[in-house]
């Protein structure tokens, strides 16, 4: 726990000291500032590299608080949050095709399936299917980390908001791994957390720095590789053990599913109008959320709330299984969304 609690510090101390440095060294290179436009909602040209940051506070927190055996563990995971970075970095810096981006995706996630072992084995009942095939389990968990990768980097699109999902899920998720024993895969998660609460600081409005690709894709990254050893982890605990969870794909998903229900949403809307799921748009619930009179800082937090709500869902349903809490999980999904238009909708009548 000792050793927990000073990865933590670590982490937010030297993002926190870094940031400025980024911010200031940004500032001095216009490649590096990102510019407003298009469909972007910030006014003024501001840094984008706060990525950089975070990943810095991550390993410096790792290098001195992991031991060795435990860093030989997670140096795959490393590797491939290494691999985002600089996608992000390059992204961020100059535009880098989507096909690059989704090559350099698949390299990491592959990584992880293959050198790591951290896969998705079954589908645990669900759909009444259980021990997958080794090549469907390998192709499905590869799917899964681009996703959810994909998708985190979709909802960061204002101040504070992708940063309050990130440390969320990540201290739900660290908390947890603690609880069960096992106290390395904590600290990672933590050991970012920290790091993400350090660069808030900064990016709460009105934001000095964006996280950019660079944070958004290793942290979405991250979010994939711990919520796939999450429902793993869990699905052979003994049925028990204190903290288990009956519906164990359920629950990962409720832990991440801001970005996962709003990338779901979005992909919705875009296809009943006949366009490209991959049309870009202001559609996002924190598009909606903003015009409906919200602030960035009062539309981070709502959307953090609710993310605390599905966790909190999941924590009272821990007993059914995924066949019952799934449903139940999508049915009040679907319901917030068509409340969350209808609303939209309304207030726009009545501008008129």
């Amino acid at each position: 726990m000792t050793a927990i609690f000073l990865a933590i510090a670590t982490s937010f101390i030297i993002t926190f000291l870094v940031i400025p440095v980024i911010i200031n060294f940004s500032k001095k290179k216009k490649k590096m500032m990102d510019v407003p436009g298009r469909r972007k909602i910030h006014k003024k040209t501001t840094p984008s590299l706060g990525g950089i940051g975070i990943f810095m506070g991550l390993i410096v927190s790792l290098i001195v608080w992991l031991p060795f055996e435990a860093f030989q563990q997670f140096k795959f995971i490393l590797a491939g949050l290494l691999i985002l970075v600089v996608i992000g970095f390059r992204d961020d810096i100059v535009p880098l095709k989507p096909l690059y981006k989704l090559f350099g995706q698949m390299i990491a996630a592959a990584m992880i399936v293959y050198l790591t072992g951290i896969r998705l084995t079954s589908f645990y009942g669900l759909f009444g299917i259980d021990e997958l095939n080794p090549l469907v389990s390998q192709f499905v968990s590869i799917f899964t980390i681009i996703v959810i990768t994909n998708s985190f980097n979709l909802i960061d699109g204002l101040d504070g908001l992708a940063g309050t999902i990130a440390v969320v899920a990540l201290t739900t998720f660290g908390v947890w791994f603690y609880l069960v024993g096992d106290q390395w895969t904590s600290l990672l998660a933590l050991s970012m957390a920290g790091a993400v609460i350090a660069f808030l600081t900064f990016n709460w409005e009105p934001s000095n720095i964006f996280m950019g690709d660079t944070g958004a894709l290793s942290i979405g990254f991250l979010f994939a590789v711990l919520a796939i050893k999450f429902i793993e982890v869990n699905h052979n605990l003994p049925e028990a053990a204190d903290f288990k969870f009956n519906a164990s794909v359920t629950t990962g998903i409720c832990i991440i599913i801001i970005p996962l229900f709003d990338t779901l949403r979005i992909f919705i809307l875009r296809l009943s109008k006949k366009q490209s799921p991959f049309t870009p748009d202001k559609n996002h619930m924190h598009h909606a959320l903003m015009r409906m009179g919200m602030s960035h800082s009062q539309t981070a937090l709502s959307l953090g709330l609710l993310n605390l709500f599905y966790i909190g869902i999941a924590l009272a349903g821990r007993g059914f299984p995924d066949s019952v809490l799934l449903p139940a999980v999508l049915i009040f999904s679907v319901l917030l969304s068509l409340t969350l238009d209808f609303l939209i909708v309304r207030k726009l009548n009545r501008s008129k």
